[in-house]
């Protein structure tokens, strides 16, 4: 059977010959997602989705502009508003959509609300009130919390784990230097090491002790942590005590690493923990807020601010991130994926958006690579410091897909890049996302560090993106590949699947890892790949898709088990599809789950979240995945059948 069926900006496309049914369905969702798709590319090349998180944002942006001085009534009413919408039945507040409910963001997101003038006896607070007293209180939040409450006296700094700012001086081959920190880590603590150390308290306008419990928070008793909070307890003593020459050093040497370390869009590292304690370590420091370094980083913050409005009013919060580049190099995968021409406008538009952004300066990957010539991108607007090898191995896969007007200027890029992902290609064969060989788990263990990842090692799904893209544009058999590819093959899981690191989870990084593999040139019948299809096809769910709840990161039952999204049955898609099995059922379930399920607007609804931070901690709703990955899975779908 043979179908006409058009899209919007594109040549008239003939449907191959299909099975009556899925075929059709696939082909009809296929056109209907790319011309949503297209539709949302801004004139400058990109496409950017929304990168929704958790309200923590939304009240830690309250709390810091009380802190400054600077809180208004309207942004104070709708940021609260926001903050009350994604409050939970049992009066708690979770970091993803249907995760559990999580103490320290439901601590921030009552004071905040009880900031913004919410009556504690309210039946919503009451109920937050009473949940978080059951799980211990106060007493038992993160670190991070415990030090917004300190900056407004509601926890004394001396029950928080020191950190001296002295830790800038540390050359790279001393243990806890800032290069043993993952990027996002030492952005941020080196800030904090500011505020910490100058212990502030202002007013905060109302008192949150109701939420304390009294009790002393247990602690860990193994060797390790009896001896950092050791030297904690020693740090702690020094903090009161310092060299006096050595501390002045230390904290004039931080200001000018944080200043030198802003963005030209105002932020740091275009992300929202260095951007709110730089701003505050600087304030502190004695940065009036007139200062351009921190009138530019407020400013800044009005361009992560999403606005909208809603049957209760209008109401505002804050991107943790953005992510343009990212999305645009997997969008252009896409829209090639489903068939359309290398030299189409948007693709060509999007080329030049890519290699405008191309970062050309040295950065603080640098300090473990000094000889190595900067080539690669960042995952933001701005942020020449920090380009990372995940967003540069899908950049390269993308251009190398566009037919441009100047070959031999997408070429340089091209070969930059590959020079530079080879150089930041670690020991041991595999690649982290910023840095190499930041393996050094020392920091991990430091009482400071109770949330989230603060190294940043080899991942399979980063890895993989490496070399694949290095295996596309020419390289399959460069010594770094092979590497990279045994890598792969040890750091496979036992029941056949690979870990994800910046995706949910065992789904996001088999997805990754077997297109790769073949590309790499390892042969679908090799018994790693079997074993990887066989894992795929038995956490299919009975409705066609795949999904994996976020769980699976603290909880190994919820490996490759959660409600189908539309993101996560495209990886899954794409993994099978890259060993040749287009005919079996779980593929033509999988597709048939797509073509049923997608709105009528072309893309498809996906409140889950499937993108992570940190792994376990938190979590990103990437609200363009629910387009992107379909397509390109619909996209892989139809050419195998056509091919065949």
């Amino acid at each position: 059977m043979t179908e006409q069926l058009t899209r919007s900006g594109t040549e008239e496309q003939t449907l191959p010959d299909l099975p009556l049914g899925s075929g059709v369905r696939a082909h009809a969702a296929l056109l209907s997602a790319q011309e949503h798709l297209l539709s949302l590319q801004d004139t400058d090349g990109w496409w950017k989705g929304e990168l929704q998180t958790n309200v923590t944002m939304d009240a830690e942006d309250l709390l810091m502009r009380q802190f400054l001085g600077i809180r208004t009534p309207a942004e104070t009413e709708r940021g609260a508003r926001w903050i009350r919408s994604q409050q939970r039945e049992d009066g708690t507040w979770a970091t993803y959509f249907g995760g559990p409910g999580d103490l320290s963001t439901t601590v921030e997101a009552y004071t905040a609300l009880k900031l913004a003038g919410d009556d504690p006896e309210a039946e919503h607070m009451a109920a937050a009130r009473s949940w978080i007293l059951a799980r211990g209180g106060i007493e038992e939040t993160r670190v991070f919390t415990r030090i917004w409450l300190a900056l407004f006296g509601e926890w004394s700094w001396d029950e928080l784990p020191a950190m001296p700012p002295e830790v800038v001086l540390l050359g790279k081959s001393v243990p806890l230097n800032l290069a043993d920190w993952a990027c996002w880590a030492r952005q941020t603590v080196v800030p904090l090491t500011v505020v910490c150390t100058l212990r502030p308290s202002r007013d905060l306008g109302v008192g949150v002790g109701e939420l304390r419990t009294g009790r002393v928070p247990q602690r860990s008793t193994g060797a390790w942590d009896r001896a950092f909070h050791a030297l904690d307890a020693v740090l702690h003593r020094y903090q009161r005590r310092p060299l006096r020459s050595l501390r002045e050093l230390a904290m004039r040497r931080a200001a000018e690493w944080i200043v030198a370390r802003q963005e030209a869009d105002g932020s740091w590292g275009g992300i929202q923990p260095p951007w709110v304690y730089s701003l505050l370590a600087l304030h502190l420091l004695g940065y009036p807020l007139e200062h351009p370094v921190l009138r530019e980083g407020i400013a800044g913050l009005d361009g992560f601010t999403v606005h909208e409005q809603t049957a209760d009013g209008p109401v505002r919060r804050l991107e943790a991130c953005q992510s343009p580049v990212w999305d645009t190099v997997l969008t252009v995968q896409a829209l090639r994926d489903s068939g359309l021409p290398a030299d189409h406008p948007a693709l060509r538009c999007a080329a030049d958006y890519l290699l405008d952004e191309e970062v050309r300066v040295t950065g603080d990957w640098a300090v473990r690579r000094p000889n190595l010539a900067p080539g690669g991108w960042a995952f933001e607007f701005e942020n020449d410091g920090y380009p990372d090898t995940d967003d540069t191995a899908v950049a390269l896969l993308a251009l190398n897909r566009i037919q441009h007007t100047k070959p031999a200027e997408v070429r340089r890029a091209i070969d930059r890049g590959v020079h530079w992902l080879r150089g930041m290609q670690s020991r041991d064969g595999g690649w982290g996302a910023f840095d190499a060989d930041n393996t050094r788990k020392l920091v991990t263990r430091l009482p400071f560090c109770d949330f989230g990842e603060v190294i940043d090692p080899p991942s399979a799904d980063v890895t993989a993106h490496v070399v694949e893209a290095l295996s596309a544009v020419g390289h399959r058999d460069d010594p770094a590949v092979r590497a990279g590819v045994r890598w792969l093959l040890e750091n496979q899981e036992s029941g056949g699947s690979w870990f994800g690191r910046w995706g949910a989870n065992h789904v996001y990084g088999t997805g990754a890892v077997v297109p790769a593999l073949v590309e790499a040139g390892v042969p679908a019948n090799h018994p790693s790949l079997r074993r990887a299809a066989r894992w795929l096809e038995q956490h299919q769910n009975a409705d066609g898709g795949w999904g994996e709840d976020m769980r699976s990161y603290t909880d190994e039952r919820w490996i490759g088990v959660g409600t189908s999204t539309a993101s996560q049955t495209g990886w899954a898609l794409m993994a099978l599809l890259a060993l040749g099995r287009h005919t079996t059922e779980a593929v033509r379930n999988g597709v048939e789950h797509l073509a049923a399920t997608q709105r009528a607007d072309g893309t498809w609804d996906e409140p889950h979240y499937t993108g992570t931070g940190f792994p376990g901690d938190f979590s990103i709703n990437y609200h363009l995945y629910r387009l992107i990955f379909p397509l390109t899975a619909l996209g892989r779908y139809e050419r195998a059948v056509a091919e065949r």
